[in-house]
Parts: structure tokens; sequence; C-alpha cells
């Protein structure tokens, strides 16, 4: 095949974001490929977003956007393949499922999401028999998918236990940052001054940031200084050496200024899967203090590359935040330690190239490993 026409339908939540747009960055550069991209947008000023279920319902809104999406551009032209990230947007697409070889990518499962729901105000319904009917209609979407693409671990385990799938149809696949942007000079002797920590979460509240200022206000105020960036506003009354950045978007020069010149990451989040502020907080050779949840194990090596808590342990993340701050030593070993990892497992180039030629693979009926 002379160049292969792919869709790629993604969710445009959260990290998802950034996946999408480095995802688009990495297919760009494939001359072997052209790609339509159909964003699935959260807040959508369409019939959808005034309808009720569908209002409250974001899987309902995200499955009926993308399965027109689709439609559409299957209907303007022909596409070789479709790309489903996550699986919020496949649901309803299982029909074009036998028209098209697709894949289905997550980053967790609905019962992965389940186990950290409650950060993200997500509870399981108490009607057993609508449980079940979910996890069925799920579960077909997997089964129907040509190949599932998960970024962790956690996720993969999840689709072979709980939904019955062969591991031999999932591949892992985490999602990277380009290894040479995020790359910084960091000399091994520490600058003058009190130790820089930064704080990135756009949704404050769940990635633990009323936790990281309850540590700061009672024990790193005036060892440490500490910059925020969310897109909520944040309260600082009585705190010195905190600066609050909003409006800062993926992959910009003024985010990628703020962990170059930061010492340490802190992200005590409540509710996570794999997240991408890590990945690029790890590239850039920061020790990374963070909340063991979600699949966060698999990014952060206890004790090597940072410090994993217990989530909503303020003391142990002031006491282990102090520690980096006092051993600008150990602060560069952990810094060096999370830039190879980074390298080994979240390098963009590597991942993002992976996945198109999985893609391709699937489209030319090959195996996908």
């Amino acid at each position: 095949m002379a160049i292969y026409r792919l869709g790629f339908v993604m969710e445009q939540t959260l990290g998802h974001v950034t996946h999408d747009r480095n995802l688009r960055h990495w297919a760009s550069c494939d001359s072997d490929l052209a790609g339509e991209w159909m964003p699935v947008e959260f807040a959508r000023p369409d019939i959808w977003q005034r309808i009720p279920p569908f209002r409250s319902n974001w899987t309902l809104r995200a499955s009926v956007r993308a399965l027109r999406m689709a439609k559409s551009a299957l209907h303007r032209k022909r596409l070789d393949g479709l790309f489903f990230h996550t699986q919020v947007t496949a649901l309803l697409a299982t029909g074009l499922m036998r028209q098209v070889p697709t894949i289905v990518s997550l980053d967790a499962t609905p019962l992965n999401v389940d186990t950290v729901g409650a950060a993200y105000e997500h509870q399981p319904s108490r009607l057993g028999a609508l449980e079940r009917f979910k996890n069925r209609l799920n579960r077909k979407t997997f089964v129907r998918a040509r190949h599932l693409i998960t970024w962790c671990d956690w996720a993969k385990q999840s689709l072979v236990n709980d939904y019955g799938i062969p591991a031999a149809k999932v591949t892992v696949i985490p999602p990277g940052v380009d290894m040479g942007r995020w790359h910084f000079d960091r000399p091994p002797h520490p600058k003058p001054g009190a130790a820089r920590l930064l704080f990135v979460g756009g949704d404050f509240r769940r990635k633990g940031g009323e936790l990281l200022l309850k540590a700061y206000r009672e024990r790193l105020c005036g060892k440490c200084e500490l910059d925020i960036v969310t897109r909520e506003p944040v309260n600082t009354d009585g705190l010195q050496g905190v600066r609050v950045h909003h409006g800062l978007i993926a992959n910009s020069p003024e985010l990628m200024a703020l962990y170059e010149n930061a010492d340490i990451f802190v992200f005590p989040t409540q509710g996570d899967c794999l997240p991408i502020a890590v990945m690029e907080a790890m590239a850039a050779e920061l020790p990374v203090v963070a909340a063991s949840v979600g699949a966060l194990c698999e990014e952060v090596d206890d004790g090597v590359t940072g410090y994993l808590i217990a989530p909503g342990d303020a003391e142990s993340l002031a006491a282990r935040t102090l520690q980096l701050a006092e051993d600008a030593d150990l602060r560069w070993r952990m810094g060096r330690a999370g830039r190879q990892k980074a390298e080994q497992k979240f390098d963009g180039a590597r991942n993002y190239q992976a996945v198109i030629a999985l893609y391709k693979r699937c489209v030319d009926g090959r195996p996908a490993q």
C-alpha cells in the first residue's frame, strides 16, 4: 500500500489533548500516512450538549459524536483504518469495526477507572444490572476491535483479567515526549537559593493541589519555592514563594521553561492513570514525588527516580520533598535515573512510531506483534 489513509478519532480531555498533539506530530513525519483527524471535544455547542441524558453523560456524548464523525469521514473518502482513543469514543462504533480495520487505544479500562473514580467524582452505579450491561458493551467493543493498545500494564491486565481479552490482542505502548526538546543540561552542582518545586495539574483539586498547599504551608514554606500550573483558581493567601501560572498549553516554551528551572516535581494526585506530566518531568531530569495511584508505579521507581507516597499523606509529601530539597546530590542522581528511564520507556519518537507501525500492520492484516 503506497499511502495509508488512516482515521484518528481522538478524545479531547485531560492528558489526552497532549497525547493527540504528540501523535499528530509524529504522524505528520510519516510520508506514507495521510491522516484524517477527528477530535472529540468535551464541551462542544451541539445538540448533544443540550439533550438529557447526553448532557450529563460524557460517555454517551463522546460515543455519539465519534460515531457521527467517523461515518461522515468514511462517506467523504475512503479510509483504510480507524483508530479510536479512548474506548469512550468507540462504544457505538462496533458496526463500523466490521467494515474497517480498527484499533482501540486506552489509558485505562472502565473497571480501572472505577478504582480511582472517587477523585473524578465518578461512582459506579448501584444498579448491578446496569453495571453488567456497561461491562458487556465495553467488552463487545474490545472484542470487535482488530487490536487494542494500552498505555500501561495496569490497563492490559484489566483487559485480560476483567474482560477476557486474549493477551496477544493487547500491546502496551505508553505515550511519550520529545526527548530532544525536553532535554535540559543540569549541572550536578546546586543553584543558589531555595529549591524550586513544580506542580502541573489542570484539575487542581484532583491532582492533589490542596494537599500540596497544606504541606507547603505547614513545612515547606520558607525552605522551598513553588510554581503551580493549573487552569483553576488557587488561594495562596499568606504563602511566600508561590507563583501560579494559568493558560499554559502543552509543550509551550513557557511551560518547558518552568520544568527547566525547577528542581523537584511534586504530584500528589488523588486519581490518575499514567500522567504525561510525570513523563515530562522525568525527561527534564527532575526527581518526582508522587502519590501511588493508578499506574504511577510504572512511571516512578520508588527510591530510584523519586518517591511514591500514599494518597492524601501530607506528612510524607512534605518529608520526601524536604529530603530532596536539602540534598542536591540526591536530586541530581534521581533526576538522571528518571531521564534514563524516560529514554527507555517514554521516548515519543519511538513510541508514537510504534503506534503508527502497529496501525499499518493491522490495516494490512498482518499480526500486530
